[in-house]
Order: C-alpha cells, then sequence, then structure tokens
C-alpha cells in the first residue's frame, strides 16, 4: 500500500533534506579550505603556547652564502652558467639524479627556460654534474 503525503508534508521533507544537504556541503568546503566571502583571506589558528617561566629560547641565524659546489674540472662553468638563474643550493639540494637525469635537466634549462651556454661548455657541464651529483658518486 503506497502512502500519499500532503503537499505540505512534501515540501517540510524537501526543506529539511535540503538543508540537510546544504550543512554537509557546508562542513566539506571548510574542510577543504573553501571560505565564503566574510572570511576570505583569513588564516585562522590556534594561538601559540605562552613562554615556560624561566625558559630560554634561541635561534641561531640562516646561512645565507650558498654552498659549494664540488671541486673538480667544470666547476666554474657550473657555479658561472647556472647562477644566472638560481644559487648553486639548486644543485645540491637535488636528490642524486643519474647521470641521464642531470643531461636532460641541463638541456631544459638550455632548450625550455633559454640558458644561453656556449656550444663547448654544454659538455662540461653535464660532465661534471654526471661526475659528482650521481648516486654513484655524490659525496655528501
Amino acid at each position: 500500500m503506497r502512502r500519499k503525503y500532503s503537499l505540505p508534508v512534501l515540501t517540510a521533507i524537501m526543506l529539511v533534506v535540503t538543508a540537510l544537504a546544504a550543512a554537509a556541503i557546508a562542513v566539506a568546503q571548510q574542510d577543504r579550505g573553501y571560505y565564503t566571502p566574510h572570511n576570505s583571506g583569513e588564516i585562522r589558528q590556534t594561538a601559540p603556547a605562552k613562554p615556560v617561566n624561566g625558559a630560554t629560547y634561541s635561534a641561531e641565524s640562516f646561512p645565507l652564502y650558498p654552498p659549494e659546489l664540488d671541486a673538480g674540472e667544470g666547476r666554474e662553468a657550473v657555479a658561472s652558467n647556472c647562477s644566472t638563474c638560481h644559487s648553486t643550493r639548486y644543485i645540491t639540494m637535488q636528490p642524486p639524479l643519474p647521470a641521464a637525469a642531470w643531461e636532460a635537466e641541463v638541456n631544459k634549462m638550455i632548450n625550455a627556460f633559454g640558458l644561453d651556454v656556449p656550444p663547448e661548455t654544454k659538455p662540461v657541464i653535464i660532465h661534471y654534474l654526471q661526475t659528482h651529483y650521481t648516486p654513484e658518486t655524490r659525496k655528501h
């Protein structure tokens, strides 16, 4: 037997279902970082912990010097050409890359990013990176 509901009852059910769906969407959007126009740009985070009485806090200064590249033939070519776009830290912070990956990186810097390297310098740079920064040759 099928029940029949009146229009006001159906309307009330639809309003409740719509309200529950809207609430679920709002909670999901808030968890994902979506914000309303009222709080856009706000970053809400908990207040920092209060310092403990008698505690001593200090922070060392961040080293601003670029890390040294490994000594070897081609070091100057790498430092002078590659540092036109980034510091040597960008090279030393990379995980040890296979030799083919270093060649691809140098080609990408030249072909995609427009690094102007003399043709005779390109193999010197590739050889240096492959000699010092691969999994087999990385010293540190």
